[in-house]
């Protein structure tokens, strides 16, 4: 054997030079095989052209390459798996990037909670519950929203002292509620009550008694339930079920944007148990109302969790907070008055909504997040307060560049011109939820009009101005993805923001902001990857990403719009393992999901 290196080298050169294909061969053979190839399909890529090809290779978890049957099959083995999707499409796995799963997920724990589209619903549950529970124990209701009753408006305090008088009641529905007489007396809120910090306690102009709506002042609410005690693994199975839930709807990843220490370890434990059916980005919900040098040392620490620098399923992003109130309870910090209105119960012509954070406040907080490399957001609804936030950013952009920490703003409902194109500037990211429009906007037509609703959820205005946008779903109630009280079917937000229809509607919501087919499918893979930071991992199917896809029974390329929210998914893998294969209940059976 010739041991001198230079003569090897001349040796190896001359083989590749006379006979190259022998060497290009010799390493092809060198080369692993596939674990596993699906070919025979429709596969949308969904990279930067959007790609089309016909079948996949899989290895180790992930994606060894794309591209023609013939090209994918050359990569077979003896031992590799080989799938034929007889022309089924396939898609990047889809991702939601706003749920609170482990709320959600315990939602029915005690009683199953029938749906409610009318007052009549809420005041047959309240008494159902008044018959059910000793004398005096709270009936507590939450988020049944008042955009979508038929009346369109909060159960009064006389109703629910009619449909509970021997017991107190709360209505709440995110950071507002109604409640009855007995709730305001045992919580001691009467008319001398002076609301401390945010929030507002609603008041009769003539008598000065509370009228039973509270706005951001539930935390003054006294209430006490009973109910079956949770255990620990009460909790972790009932999490586990509602991913399995998501799986089955073809999501793959999803964003806890309101994570705390007890949730985050909950899934880390299913990650080590091999059980986590979906990857896990983690926004930890951080509180406010505090000194800033808390806030920004809390920050410090949420930086300094292992799971901020590694973790393939779960991964703690950054933080989230509140910046104002709720389009569905009617606090949404607004740039303009809402104007007096029976369906949120506003008396006062100059209401705007709530502010939660002074500006000032805001500021070093943001600043704190930037400089810990976490990604900011906050629940940000009415353009008064999308405007804020984006104002913030720009200011802390000045000294410290904020792109590569993905800012966020969350909800980002009402926008406007000017907001998109600041927002795309500053590589400023949006988690939006399509199924809003599609279960509100008839009840938000009803207040604002058309003209203020103009930059309501602009989808196709933030795609051309380049701003990255993402679908989720807000879930924060119930498992099934249709019956959910915000509905966390991928499919159904992809059909509105196509149609940009309401429910009970017959008009598009400004057509002209309707997403392509092709942004459709961005909107819930490539774009979301991005929104969750984890671009360089899952959204597309290109070489060397975490082999997440799915197979579904129609082409949502050709099929007819009204038939999107029906696609049942077929199979969802998670780096190339199927973690679901079940039937789907459509929209119209809604109570079956």
């Amino acid at each position: 054997m010739n041991s001198n290196p230079l003569l090897t080298l001349v040796a190896v050169l001359t083989v590749g030079t006379l006979g190259g294909w022998v060497s290009v061969a010799q390493s092809a053979e060198l080369e692993p095989p596939a674990d596993l190839i699906l070919h025979n399909g429709k596969i949308l890529t969904v990279d930067e052209d959007f790609s089309i090809v016909e079948a996949v290779a899989i290895r180790g978890g992930r994606i060894l390459k794309v591209g023609t049957n013939a090209e994918i099959l050359a990569t077979r083995g003896d031992q590799t798996e080989v799938r034929d999707l007889e022309g089924k499409m396939v898609l990047p796995g889809l991702i939601d990037s706003h749920v609170h799963p482990s709320s959600a997920a315990m939602h029915e724990f005690d009683h199953e909670i029938p749906d409610m589209h009318s007052i009549d619903d809420v005041l047959a549950y309240i008494r159902h519950r008044a018959e059910a529970l000793d004398e005096g124990e709270w009936i507590v209701l939450r988020q049944v929203f008042i955009t979508r009753l038929a009346e369109r408006r909060y159960p009064t305090k006389e109703e629910l002292d009619q449909a509970a008088p021997k017991h107190p009641v709360l209505f709440s529905t995110g950071p507002d509620a109604s409640v009855n007489s007995l709730a305001l007396k045992l919580s001691g809120i009467d008319k001398d009550f002076q609301v401390t910090g945010n929030g507002q306690i609603e008041k009769d102009p003539e008598t000065g008694e509370p009228t039973g709506i509270l706005r951001a002042a539930t935390r003054y609410v006294k209430s006490r339930t009973k109910g079956k005690a949770a255990t620990e693994q009460d909790r972790y199975d009932r999490l586990l079920k509602l991913f399995h839930d998501y799986s089955s709807v073809g999501i793959t990843a999803i964003c806890d944007r309101g994570a705390s220490a007890g949730s985050v370890g909950r899934m880390h434990r299913m990650e080590t148990n091999g059980e986590l059916p979906l990857r896990v980005s983690a926004s930890w919900r951080i509180g406010t109302d505090r000194r800033i040098e808390a806030i920004q040392e809390q920050i410090q620490e949420i930086a300094q969790h292992p799971l901020t620098r590694k973790g393939e399923m779960v991964r703690i992003i950054g933080v989230k907070t509140f910046l104002d109130g709720g389009m569905l309870t009617g606090s949404a910090f607004m740039r303009r008055p809402w104007g007096e209105s029976e369906i949120y119960s506003i008396t006062d012509a100059s209401y705007r909504g709530l502010q939660f954070i002074p500006r000032e406040q805001l500021l070093p907080i943001v600043q704190a997040t930037v400089d810990a490399g976490l990604q900011f957001t906050a629940h940000s609804v009415g353009d008064g307060a999308v405007h804020l936030l984006l104002d913030v950013y720009d200011e802390v952009n000045r000294t410290t560049p904020i792109r590569e920490t993905t800012p966020c703003i969350t909800h980002s409902n009402f926008m406007s011109r000017e907001a998109v194109e600041q927002a795309a500037k500053l590589g400023v990211v949006a988690d939006i939820q399509p199924a809003w429009l599609y279960l509100d906007a008839e009840t938000l037509r009803a207040q604002f009009g058309d003209q203020r609703l103009r930059y309501f959820q602009p989808l196709r205005s933030a795609f051309e101005a380049g701003m990255v946008v993402g679908g989720g779903s807000d879930h924060m109630q119930k498992i099934g993805s249709f019956r959910s009280v915000n509905p966390y079917n991928p499919f159904l937000g992809m059909a509105v923001t196509i149609a940009r229809t309401a429910r009970d509607g017959l008009q598009p919501l400004h057509a002209v902001e309707s997403l392509s087919r092709e942004q459709a499918i961005r909107f819930y893979t490539a774009n979301n990857a991005q929104v969750i930071r984890r671009v360089d991992e899952i959204g597309t199917l290109e070489p060397g990403k975490y082999a997440d896809l799915i197979v579904i029974d129609r082409d949502l390329l050709t099929c007819d719009v009204g038939d999107i929210p029906e696609t049942q998914v077929l199979a969802t893998y998670v780096s190339g393992k199927v973690v679901g294969a079940v039937r789907q209940t459509s929209p119209s059976e809604p109570n079956q999901d």
